[in-house]
């Protein structure tokens, strides 16, 4: 009886890119990438906080991965930054879905190498120690925003959008209202206000005189 011949699926290779930010830049994520060759249809990007794997991008390319399939991704905060998140998720890639991963900042955090008990154990101790760091890195940036907004508002700085100027005839049309000659709708609707947003600046003109 022949044997049939069992057909097999080449490895693809895979580029994994976050940024936090629409103002954060890529280039340098998307220059290691290209430089390993990895192909276009294959590099995968998330605009997107690192707190958590929920990110569209990240579990399209989850979804494709096969065994022995290989992920770069340049610095372990690029893959997240929620410590606990980082383990399971690097379990389930290595483990469950048995692929291979590369960080490119840390060569000590390549899959393909030391697969032998050592090796293994080494990687594990780096990928702990570089995940706390991310998240700790995380928290550290929450705080110094936070920290940043109160010094910045001690100083009288306002957040948020400016307030549109009043309309030139606000006081004229705020007399007419308070000489009850026109009612609150009447008023805002000849500033071309809601009534909610007349009557707020209204209040605030009493309060300012």
């Amino acid at each position: 009886m022949p044997q049939q011949e069992v057909e097999t699926i080449a490895a693809s290779t895979y580029g994994y890119i976050r940024v936090s930010t629409k103002e954060q830049n890529e280039d340098r994520q998307l220059i290691a990438m290209r430089g390993l060759s990895v192909a276009e249809e294959n590099i995968f990007m998330d605009r997107q906080s690192g707190k958590d794997f929920r990110r569209p991008q990240y579990q399209r390319m989850v979804k494709k991965l096969k065994p022995e399939d290989l992920i770069y991704v340049k610095s372990i905060d690029r893959l997240g930054r929620n410590y606990e998140e980082i383990l399971e998720q690097w379990r389930i890639l290595t483990r469950e879905k048995r692929v291979d991963i590369a960080v490119l900042d840390m060569p000590l955090l390549d899959t393909r190498r030391g697969k032998d008990l050592m090796g293994t154990f080494l990687s594990d101790i780096v990928l702990q120690v570089l995940s706390f760091v991310a998240e700790n890195e995380r928290s550290n940036i929450r705080q110094r925003q936070a920290e940043g907004i109160a010094a910045a508002r001690a100083r009288g700085v306002r957040f948020g959008r400016p307030p549109h100027p009043l309309p030139e005839n606000f006081r004229q049309i705020y007399r007419d209202w308070r000489g009850k000659k026109l009612t609150l709708k009447e008023a805002a609707d000849a500033c071309a206000m809601p009534v909610g947003t007349f009557y707020a600046k209204a209040v605030r003109l009493e309060n300012d005189n």
